[in-house]
């Protein structure tokens, strides 16, 4: 069975950084576009950074320039590496995949891993 692990997570203070990753596991027989999403309680989720499997990247506003999105295509993992934190970044981060684990392309969510930015 497919799964997504995220890890990286934790507690930063403003001005810091963190990096996430997030490694699919499983019988896979080709990863698609991977994504960054992030949830705060009582808000929706919101997309964070997207790549696709040739590298092109797509970031939301509010973390382009401090926030950069990259993935190694050999060990299936993703990662965001998160500079420049705020406080307003503190949410549940998971990530999202296309993939192929047969014949079919499925997509899959991670648990998610908190990251707090605070003094």
């Amino acid at each position: 069975q497919v799964q997504l692990v995220e890890s990286g997570g934790g507690l930063v203070q403003p001005g810091g950084s963190l990096r996430l990753s997030c490694a699919a596991s499983g019988i896979i027989l080709s990863v698609g576009i991977m994504r960054w999403y992030r949830e705060v309680p009582g808000n929706s989720r919101e997309s964070v950074a997207i790549i696709s499997s040739d590298g092109t990247t797509t970031y939301a506003d509010s973390v382009k320039g401090r926030f950069i999105i990259s993935r190694d295509n050999a060990k299936k993992i993703v990662y965001l590496q998160m500079n420049s934190l705020k406080p307003e970044d503190t949410a549940v981060y998971h990530c999202n995949a296309d993939i192929r684990d047969s014949l079919n392309w499925r997509n899959y969510w991670g648990q998610g891993t908190q990251v707090t930015v605070s003094s």
